[in-house]
């Protein structure tokens, strides 16, 4: 058994198995299904997340490994992902407690409770208001793609691939937001799927970097801001970094298979969202 509990999370059970009360924890419902529950709750003047898993059953993997994807066994490996991201230097959640009992892969207990980052916007929240304004600053603009660009880069070179890489999962503060501060902490979130190994295999780069650029369609993403991206990614002098052209061709394969599944169309490059026809992301 594996278990951890931050001082405030230990005065805030109590006495009380730590197990039972994740399992019964009320609060509001984020996610609730294949034995997982994702919700967020308060206690002693402060906000947290709880993911509680309850085991997802050999049905639940062997329907999953059929499908060719990864089954997530329980919250320890976000625990792994978020101590991996943060050892990259890159901001993520903070954990205030987990735990984790059971040997049979299928049926292990798992618990996960993480600090609320709250007062915070998604970069998908962010882009969101831009299209509905009808303005982006296009400075600051420019400095989140190179802000992005780095931690996907960090994320990367330090082993860890997200399997849920969008816009979605970065969070800044709602105030350097409004005050276009990009040097301000972007948080990367929902690690619950991340890989950590010792480098990330060419496969699931690719996925990382393809999920991402589907997921920038909405926002008038331009030639040059792609440009911007694969410069900062890299590392290297743009002539240099385009030398790799198998990588940015299968990201964009890639970003263009996800774009055909959501919107039912072919898409046009550089991506752009799709009112109709098709289905909203």
């Amino acid at each position: 058994m594996k278990l951890f509990l931050r001082d405030d999370m230990s005065t805030l059970w109590g006495e009380r198995d730590p197990f039972a009360q994740a399992a019964a924890q009320q609060g509001e419902i984020f996610r609730a299904r294949e034995g997982r529950r994702t919700l967020r709750f308060e206690g002693n003047g402060r906000s947290y997340f709880l993911k509680y898993h309850a085991g997802i059953g050999w049905k639940e993997i062997f329907k999953n490994l059929t499908q060719g994807k990864l089954p997530v066994l329980g919250a320890m490996d976000e625990v792994r992902a978020i101590e991996a991201v943060r050892n990259a230097g890159l901001d993520t959640m903070t954990v205030a407690a987990f735990g984790s009992r059971g040997v049979n892969p299928a049926g292990v207990e798992s618990f996960i409770v993480t600090d609320d980052l709250s007062g915070t916007l998604s970069l998908e929240d962010v882009g969101e208001e831009w299209v509905s304004s009808g303005h982006t600053p296009v400075l600051f603009k420019r400095a989140l793609i190179l802000r992005v660009a780095q931690i996907a880069r960090d994320m990367h070179r330090a082993g860890i691939n997200h399997r849920d890489f969008y816009l979605a999962h970065f969070l800044m503060s709602e105030q350097d937001v409004r005050r276009e501060n990009s040097d301000a902490p972007l948080f990367l979130i929902d690690l619950h799927r991340s890989q950590v190994r010792r480098s990330v295999p060419r496969r699931w780069q690719v996925k990382d970097l393809g999920g991402l650029y589907f997921s920038t369609a909405r926002f008038g993403m331009t030639r040059r801001d792609l440009l911007r991206f694969i410069r900062a990614y890299s590392g290297k002098p743009l002539r240099e970094a385009l030398s790799d052209a198998g990588l940015w061709q299968s990201a964009r394969r890639e970003a263009e298979k996800i774009y055909r599944r959501y919107f039912e169309v072919e898409p046009q490059l550089p991506l752009q969202f799709n009112e109709h026809p098709g289905k909203d992301i």
